[in-house]
């Protein structure tokens, strides 16, 4: 899975640098600073976007991961079928957790006749990770304390598209995209039955289609 998106991301960054060169212009390069609002119920999403050229920028974004509760209404919560991972509603409640994600972004259509940089409708592939860290939870049964521990990893490729609207220095840009993502829970959870005790020494992958909207929001910092 990370050599096919490795593949793929290598291979969108060489069309579109492609692109790029075409209509290179050497202009003044700006740089913007921007936060996603949409996804504040359980992570700060900050990036901070580079004009390369006139018509493409590269986007670098890192996120602050303070619950996920989200992942437990679809892993847990919703029954279609799916395997559930062997991690506790808790856990799930105070996981937490740091993602990185880089975006390769050519601009186009501009928002007016004349070259706009960085704003107008463009077309961003973006690779990301994150990693949520589940906090341990211990059970004492007799004198014997057994410790349930699990974490994830979620690996992913998103091709966005959008339109960027600058007004002086605010920055207004609305999404909308596909992706793929692979999520690889790994948990050691303990079982108690009776007298007996077991350990679910397991690991579950999975590998889903996803939608992204929404909407980020920011300030031209030079």
């Amino acid at each position: 899975m990370k050599k096919t998106l490795l593949l793929i991301w290598l291979s969108c960054s060489f069309i579109l640098s492609s692109f790029a060169q075409d209509g290179k212009k050497q202009l003044g390069k700006n740089t913007f600073l921007k936060v996603n609002p949409t996804t504040l119920i359980n992570e700060l999403d900050i990036y901070l976007e580079q004009e390369i050229t006139d018509k493409f920028s590269l986007e670098f974004g890192i996120s602050g991961i303070y619950t996920d509760y989200p992942d437990y209404v679809l892993a847990k919560k919703i029954d279609i079928g799916q395997k559930k991972p062997d991690i506790s509603t808790e856990q799930f409640v105070d996981g937490r957790g740091l993602g990185f994600r880089v975006g390769a972004r050519l601009y186009l259509i501009s928002q007016e006749m004349s070259p706009s940089r960085a704003a107008g409708t463009y077309f961003e592939p973006v690779v990301f990770v994150k990693k949520v860290f589940y906090p341990n939870e211990d059970n004492t049964v007799g004198n014997v304390t057994y410790t349930n521990s699990g974490d994830k990893t979620v690996i992913g490729l998103q091709l966005l598209v959008g339109r960027q609207f600058k007004k002086d220095r605010f920055i207004l840009d609305p999404f909308i995209g596909v992706g793929i993502r692979s999520k690889i829970y790994k948990y050691n959870t303990y079982h108690f039955d009776e007298d007996k005790v077991s350990l679910n020494d397991g690991k579950m992958v999975s590998v889903l289609p996803s939608l992204q909207i929404g909407i980020k929001m920011g300030l031209k910092l030079w």
